[in-house]
């Protein structure tokens, strides 16, 4: 049980972290330099296995062991949906130097929802426990979406909602250096800087969707799902600019990425089979953790192998892939 000073305390710490690089996206909007974001993805990096390290030796192996399982697969997770960030950068053509604030903006926006369905999980899962089931189904359904999906990323169209909004709003035509909001001839205007923010708040909830029932199959201690989730999103601003160019080669990503959450599915149905009170084996977290950081190794490992030699990678992502290139090559007459 972890102690509600504890609680309290975390939630002060990540409010704060979270607050500052905010304002620091907003008030200092440029394109994130390679050195700058290697600093500051390291740092983050680096305190989160300090923190797991932490709650190994303060609060238990089993604890540790779970909040590393399920930091790794929240960053993991966290990596692939850059994929679908750049692309609604791309579609919206946003200037490079505001990229970083609204990414900020829809990483606290992800973080605000995952706290919010950790708490329904959380709930759900203590009171039916055969919610388990749900989870372990969602997720193997996910990962087969991702396997018949390879190749066809999400895209970044929008949606039902944000044509309602671009047909009603009045939206101005161009972007008003990092403003929301304009008035041109008296008249106030939205500029498309809102448009942005709605489409990755929209996908926000899309993402939560999968990672949430992901890391429940790896610990049911709430304390650890949301601490796993705020350090998976920290630094992820930065690393944004730090995979520019690499995440494109990453073309087994969404296959390691089904084999996880189909192992977690898995895991989670033998999981809630057990509560039912029937005899089967269970999978160990250290077993989990091994598994995941071999997938996540093998898929790496593969992707920079097969398209070490090529200077432009296949069109295996189609439309999605020029989008990427397109803004990429903005970003650079930016700097």
């Amino acid at each position: 049980m972890i102690p509600s000073w504890l609680w309290a305390v975390t939630i002060v710490v990540v409010v704060l972290v979270y607050t500052l690089e905010s304002i620091y996206a907003i008030r200092h909007p440029h394109v994130v330099p390679f050195k700058e974001a290697v600093t500051w993805v390291s740092i983050y990096v680096t305190a989160a296995i300090s923190f797991g390290i932490g709650l190994w030796i303060f609060m238990g192996a089993d604890l540790g062991l779970e909040f590393i399982a399920g930091y790794i697969t929240e960053l993991s997770l966290s990596v692939d949906n850059l994929f679908v960030f750049i692309l609604i950068m791309a579609s919206f053509s946003v200037p490079g130097m505001y990229v970083q604030m609204l990414l900020q903006l829809g990483i606290v926006g992800a973080l605000i929802l995952r706290f919010i369905f950790i708490l329904i999980g959380a709930a759900a899962i203590e009171r039916f426990s055969w919610m388990f089931f749900i989870f372990g189904g969602f997720l193997i359904f996910t990962a087969f979406k991702l396997v018949f999906k390879h190749g066809e990323r999400d895209k970044a169209e929008d949606s039902g909602l944000v044509n309602f909004l671009e047909k009603r709003l009045p939206i101005t035509s161009e972007y008003h250096d990092n403003k929301f909001s304009v008035k041109i001839d008296g008249k106030f205007m939205f500029t498309p800087m809102v448009i942005v923010v709605i489409s990755l708040f929209m996908t926000d909830i899309v993402f939560a969707l999968d990672s949430i029932p992901a890391i429940f199959g790896l610990t049911d201690e709430p304390y650890i799902v949301f601490t796993a989730n705020a350090f998976a999103l920290m630094g992820l601003r930065q690393m944004y600019f730090l995979l520019d160019g690499l995440l494109e080669r990453l073309i087994y990503l969404s296959y390691g990425l089904a084999f996880i959450l189909a192992f977690i599915g898995v895991k989670l149905t033998l999981h809630a089979i057990h509560e039912q009170g029937i005899d089967v084996p269970e999978i160990s977290t250290m077993a989990s953790l091994g598994v995941i950081i071999a997938t996540l190794a093998i898929t790496v490992v593969t992707s920079l192998r097969a398209t070490r030699k090529v200077r432009a990678i296949p069109v295996v992502i189609g439309e999605e892939l020029a989008e990427i290139k397109q803004y990429q090559a903005e970003k650079r007459n930016d700097k």
